[in-house]
């Protein structure tokens, strides 16, 4: 009882006092942050492909052909990592960008 009393201080009205009430807060709130905690690494990809999206386009490729020319380059940087590089060190991203178009202005020779 004391556990889910201290684990629910902070709630607001009786959903910190009250026993009953209390726990039924907490469980819903494990329920939000179990939810949550799969939702946050959600979010962060898709902000990382954003932000990675308008670097690229500022250098004139879109995100998809982006992504292929990477694989085809073996170029092995995660999405956090470009996108951090993107967002701190445009010089570095600019030189990541050349190397892919580099990859594929010749790549359609050799697949066709």
């Amino acid at each position: 009882m004391a556990r889910v009393l201290d684990q629910s201080k902070g709630f607001v009205g009786r959903s910190s006092t009250n026993y009953r009430i209390a726990l039924e807060r907490l469980e819903k709130s494990l329920q939000y942050a179990y939810r949550d905690r799969r939702n946050k690494k959600r979010e962060f990809r898709a902000l990382w492909i954003q932000r990675i999206n308008a670097a690229v386009r500022e250098q004139g490729m879109t995100y998809s052909q982006f992504i292929f020319g990477l694989k085809q380059a073996n170029i092995e940087l995660d999405r956090k990592v470009l996108a951090a590089i993107a967002f701190d060190d445009a010089e570095s991203f600019a030189g990541i960008v050349a190397q892919v178009k580099a990859v594929l202005d010749t790549a359609p020779a050799a697949a066709a």
